[in-house]
């Protein structure tokens, strides 16, 4: 089964998680599939942009829990996309949840529909968002981060876009991208590369410093008591026992 979908128009591969049946979460498979399929974009002399986008009502779950990806290939694919040779936009009209927002916060680019809802569900299951805090605390606001981060909290596109998770959220995401993809459609593919490089250099300090460590204590907290509890309690759909 293909979890991803390749289609191409004028320049930009649209590449949709297509894995409707578990809300296109962070599979060991969708992540791989996924790699292969940013590599061909960002070799392909034909590719202006990727635009990454979802099938069903919701653009990513976060890390399959029946199926997890291994955290050094979820580092490699978020580093992929801030180092691919093209700019990567986002396009959600659904909603995301926790590894989803790395993936998310891992693109040049990303607009929203205003009935997407976003939620870092991480310390629900006795978890912490470690790898994908790579993408998200360099570009994100660090006030929002704390409260999302420590509550779980679900939130909207409107304030998504305040604090700089998405670039723009409105009723009519492809209206909203419209600009976008005509800009970089009359861009030069120099000037595109080099610019993204510029915009990310931060970002992929990063990386450089401390995907080690984040992978490590992913590693711990994801074999630990607490987050064995919390995910078979997120599976049974209970509280799980902390819950007071």
């Amino acid at each position: 089964m293909t979890l991803i979908t390749r289609t191409r128009a004028r320049g930009v591969e649209t590449l949709t998680l297509d894995s409707p049946h578990n809300r296109n979460a962070l599979s060991a498979a969708l992540v791989g599939e996924l790699a292969d399929a940013l590599t061909k974009a960002g070799k392909d002399d034909g590719v202006r942009a990727v635009l990454l986008t979802h099938s069903g009502t919701t653009f990513s779950a976060g890390a399959d829990l029946r199926d997890p990806p291994d955290p050094d290939a979820l580092v490699a694919l978020l580093r992929q996309i801030v180092e691919l040779p093209r700019p990567v936009v986002a396009r959600v009209t659904g909603h995301v949840r926790a590894g989803g927002l790395g993936l998310l916060a891992a693109c040049d680019i990303a607009a929203a529909s205003t009935g997407s809802t976003f939620a870092f569900t991480e310390v629900r299951i006795g978890v912490a968002p470690a790898v994908i805090s790579l993408t998200l605390l360099p570009r994100t606001d660090p006030r929002a981060l704390a409260r999302y981060y420590l509550t779980g909290e679900r939130f909207g596109a409107a304030e998504a876009a305040r604090i700089g998770l998405v670039t723009a959220a409105g009723d009519d995401v492809d209206a909203v991208l419209e600009p976008v993809l005509d800009g970089v459609r009359r861009a030069s593919p120099q000037g595109l590369a080099e610019t993204k490089r510029l915009l990310t250099a931060r970002v992929l300090e990063v990386f450089d410093r401390d995907a080690d460590g984040l992978t490590a204590l992913s590693a711990r907290l994801f074999s630990s008591p607490q987050a064995r509890e919390g995910m078979t309690a997120f599976l049974e759909r209970r509280d799980a026992e902390w819950v007071v």
